[in-house]
């Protein structure tokens, strides 16, 4: 038979198991240090990531976010999702196993340009420039010529070597968003092999 010391015990351990069964999971890293520092460090991690292509970078916020707090039909939201798997796979230089994610995401989720244009720089990578080309055009049917599906695509044409049409396609895109990086680093690569006699004019 318990004492009145190990019930009351028992007592503080169960409110404390309920009170936490409250607490909601935006709140949990407040817990464990500063907020902020833990946004600006996923923050800078993400754009440390991001490669010169102009790809578009998954947030900080969805890196924080817990799995079983985000909705399950959106692509990219969970950790475990095929567009979320090909991102991860991007970034490690695993090209051939990122292809198979982000074609499965396209395949589930038609209308997503993430994913195509994920799926693009996939068979960029791979010197696959006919499934490149088709993947680029999904996207441009998605979103239209925007600069970063513009500068993807002069990127994809750098990689080919027809650096004419990778110059005309990245002044459209710099065109559309003259303050861009990504398209301003792309442009400065490709006057830089001008200069050293690598491409042609």
């Amino acid at each position: 038979m318990p004492t009145a010391a190990g019930r009351v015990l028992l007592a503080m351990a169960a409110c404390l198991f309920a009170l936490n069964g409250c607490e909601t999971s935006s709140k949990v890293s407040g817990l464990f240090g500063s907020t902020t520092e833990t946004t600006q460090s996923v923050a800078s991690r993400a754009q440390a990531d991001m490669t010169a292509t102009g790809g578009i970078p998954t947030t900080a916020v969805d890196e924080l976010r817990e799995p079983d707090a985000v909705p399950k039909g959106l692509p990219g939201k969970n950790p475990n999702d095929d567009l979320s798997l090909g991102k991860k796979y991007f970034r490690a230089a695993d090209f051939g196993l990122a292809e198979r994610h982000f074609r499965r995401a396209v395949e589930l989720h038609p209308r997503d340009l993430e994913s195509w244009i994920g799926l693009a720089a996939c068979y960029d990578r791979l010197r696959r420039w006919d499934l490149a080309d088709r993947a680029y055009d999904q996207g441009l049917k998605i979103a239209g010529p925007t600069p970063e599906i513009l500068n993807n695509i002069g990127y994809s044409l750098m990689l080919r070597g027809d650096y004419r049409r990778a110059r005309e396609t990245l002044l459209q895109a710099q065109a559309q968003d003259p303050s861009n990086p990504y398209v301003r680093n792309n442009l400065d690569q490709l006057e830089a092999s001008f200069r050293k006699g690598k491409a042609i004019q």
